[in-house]
């Protein structure tokens, strides 16, 4: 039996109004049904992190690449350099022809002499394998050394009359540095004492803006 929820009486079964009092009734068996909350959807995550990973692959395969054309490259020079390099031994002289240039050592003093272009202190002996005559990119290199047994006052004084113009510098009294220069050329003379000898080390250098005029 249903009742009016407004005055009591009684009421049919599915009334929609009380017939006593006219209020509305509630249809029975209907239940509020509560709105469902809305759910936004989640993102994806990016994969990033594969990404980045093949970025690295790639930027180390190509250093791997450049890295194996440089080595063959310069293999190709090594093996083009030395196909065209020849070395010869001439009495005892080496004798060296490359792209490059030449390379020619000498057991000679009077070749050495002629060489640097200046005259050996006399009774000077020269070293065995420490004179070597370089032609390379249009510079020309001469190198030698000698040694005596006079003292090194002697030997700087001797080299200071031949080249009045040179720049000399002592250090201790018995080690002396000179250097000329003219006309595209630097000539260098480095004068010490060694094992109770006089050791004398001579160096030119010519070329196209080397040196300039005596100063």
């Amino acid at each position: 039996m249903a009742f009016c929820n407004s005055c009591g009486a009684s009421l049919e079964s599915g009334a929609r109004f009380c017939a006593k009092c006219g209020a509305t009734q509630p249809v029975s068996g209907t239940v509020p049904v509560a709105a469902s909350p809305s759910v936004s959807p989640t993102p994806v995550a990016q994969p990033q992190s594969s990404s980045a990973l093949k970025v690295v692959l790639i930027i180390v395969a190509v250093i791997v690449v450049l890295g194996v054309v440089g080595i063959a490259t310069l293999s190709f020079v090594a093996w083009r350099i030395a196909r065209h390099t020849r070395i010869e031994n001439r009495n005892g002289n080496v004798h060296v022809e490359s792209p490059f240039g030449t390379v020619e050592t000498t057991t000679n003093p009077e070749d050495a002499a002629k060489n640097l272009g200046i005259d050996l202190y006399p009774g000077a002996q020269l070293l065995k394998g420490n004179a070597a005559n370089v032609n390379i990119a249009g510079m020309h290199t001469v190198a030698a050394q000698f040694e005596t047994d006079d003292s090194a006052d002697k030997v700087a004084a001797f080299y200071q009359s031949k080249l009045p113009n040179a720049q000399v510098s002592a250090h201790d009294s018995d080690r002396y540095g000179i250097v000329a220069t003219n006309n595209n050329n630097l000539l260098t003379i480095s004068i010490e004492p060694q094992d109770g000898k006089t050791l004398i080390k001579i160096s030119s250098v010519s070329g196209k803006g080397v040196g300039g005029s005596s100063q």
